[in-house]
């Protein structure tokens, strides 16, 4: 009866031997996972900062002569008058 009580012990330390590593590498998994993400976020953080301070940029830009003469030009295709506007037909 001694025996199988030792037998029955030893059993169940394996067994939850077995059951702590196993946890231990799945939660390993899940960290690395969770390490990869934080990663990709972090970046994609850093390129939206980037962009939002590129639009930061152009609102101060907007209310400039500078940017209003490009946008006419760009945009509406607006010249000065008497000015000679040469077009590449070869596109």
């Amino acid at each position: 009866m001694r025996k199988k009580k030792r037998l029955y012990t030893k059993l169940l330390i394996v067994l939850v031997a077995i059951y702590v590593v196993f946890t231990l590498i799945n939660q390993q998994k899940s960290l690395n996972q969770y390490s990869k993400d934080k990663q990709k976020l972090l970046a994609k953080i850093e390129e939206e900062e980037e962009y939002q301070e590129k639009l930061a940029k152009e609102k101060e830009d907007v209310n400039s002569l500078d940017f209003i003469e490009q946008m006419a030009r760009e945009k509406l295709d607006m010249y000065y008058p008497n000015e000679r506007v040469y077009i590449d037909k070869g596109m």
